[in-house]
């Protein structure tokens, strides 16, 4: 068993790692296409909203598909439709082709998530998730920093496929995503190891009335509300800031793309710090760890002005302290919080809806970005950032209180069930 469990979380972590080079890789190129294509931060707009729409979207299907089929089917699936898109990005320059293949992407995308962690609710007890998924969250963030950074050496350096220019960055994650989701493929399986319950892989046929069974839930109607604003941030530091780094303050494509990737490998310290604190000096509370982290957070943004002024460092530091902050809320309110906020057979389409509803977020970032930048500068886009992490922090206090009886039981009937 646990020779079966330690395939699983290293597999799994890899995969989802492994997602993000075929993600990161369009804000890395993002620069080269506004220069070469002649595209307005208006057209790269749309471009990401299109990934964002169905990203979104493909979050809420694949918590139904999870649920019904099994985490690793969709997760699989998922990535062969990313891999596909992105082959076809590298020879594709119209910007209607541009915006059906984001489309796809973001379907592909969409997928990853609840379906990755719906396989390791399977394998680990809820006894466990806390510490479990602290380490398995590194595997998005550090999964980030070497995508951002591996598709700016592709893109910028690699004396390879010259006759490509910047699109050899599609083609090159593209096949890295390709080979793992076969290694993933092979070395993992749907249920528990030795058991006959079938419940396990899928728990139960497709009925129309429960698709939106998790959103009557108090507790996921507030995690997806405060997820809506956290990720409305995280993702336009992530498709945005190579491009502010670039346009605000001056640095090279190169250096801008290498420092924007500090943003990940910094971040990966907060699922750790979040998922021991929450565990560890709350007794399994998400909520609280939460709220002290968002706050922080609106620290960090309304201090990034000003440590901006300071140079480089100034600049590296302030990221660093985002990606901290971010990355923790979100797996912890992501992950943890809304698996655990309904019954086990629900628990794939709990992660569904908040990360759709999260996602929603993502949808807005790029116009907010865009927005801003155009009418009022850099630096109040920063001043809305803290707004937002400020009335995230707001919601997740709402659901502060000990847990009653009721929840109790819900815990524990999560337990029995895994």
């Amino acid at each position: 068993m646990r020779h079966w469990r330690t395939k699983i979380f290293a597999a799994s972590w890899l995969l989802y790692a492994a997602y993000y080079f075929c993600r990161k890789n369009f804000s890395v190129v993002m620069p080269a296409m506004a220069e070469v294509s002649g595209l307005n931060a208006f057209d790269l707009a749309h471009l990401v909203f299109a990934y964002s729409l169905l990203y979104s979207l493909g979050q809420f299907l694949a918590g139904i598909l999870t649920d019904r089929f099994g985490g690793r089917r969709v997760a699989v699936g998922g990535a062969l439709i990313s891999v596909g898109a992105n082959l076809l990005m590298t020879w594709t320059t119209g910007y209607w082709g541009l915006i059906v293949l984001q489309i796809l992407n973001g379907l592909g995308q969409g997928c990853g998530w609840s379906a990755i962690l719906k396989l390791i609710g399977t394998w680990f007890r809820r006894s466990e998730r806390g510490v479990i998924l602290s380490w398995w969250g590194t595997s998005y963030v550090l999964g980030g920093f070497l995508a951002t950074g591996f598709a700016t050496y592709v893109a910028t350096s690699l004396p390879v496929f010259d006759s490509l220019g910047y699109r050899k960055a599609f083609l090159i994650p593209a096949l890295v995503l390709a080979c793992i989701t076969l290694l993933f493929l092979s070395i993992t399986r749907e249920r528990v190891a030795g058991s006959n319950d079938d419940s396990q892989a899928h728990s139960e046929r497709f009925r129309f009335s429960e698709v939106f069974a998790a959103l009557r839930y108090r507790d996921v109607q507030v995690i997806s509300t405060s997820y809506f604003l956290l990720k409305t941030t995280r993702y336009s530091l992530l498709y945005w800031l190579p491009f502010y780094l670039v346009q605000g303050l001056g640095y090279t494509k190169e250096l801008a793309g290498y420092s924007a990737s500090v943003f990940e490998l910094a971040g990966a310290l907060g699922p750790l710090l979040a998922g021991y604190c929450s565990d560890r000096f709350f007794r399994s509370r998400r909520h609280p760890v939460g709220v002290v982290m968002l706050v922080l957070l609106a620290v960090a943004f309304f201090a990034h002005p000003y440590l901006s002024q300071q140079g480089r460092n100034g600049v590296l530091l302030s990221i660093s302290l985002m990606g901290i902050f971010i990355y923790g809320t979100d797996l912890l309110i992501g992950g943890a919080a809304a698996m655990e906020a309904v019954p086990a057979h629900l628990m794939a389409r709990a992660m569904g809806t908040v990360n759709c509803i999260g996602s929603m977020g993502q949808l807005v970032s790029s116009y907010v970005v865009a927005v801003f930048v155009q009418w009022f500068g850099w630096d109040k886009l920063f001043l809305f950032f803290v707004a937002c992490a400020l009335t995230a922090a707001a919601l997740l206090a709402t659901r502060m209180p000990p847990a009653t009886a009721k929840t109790k039981n819900l815990a524990q009937s999560a337990e029995v069930a895994f």
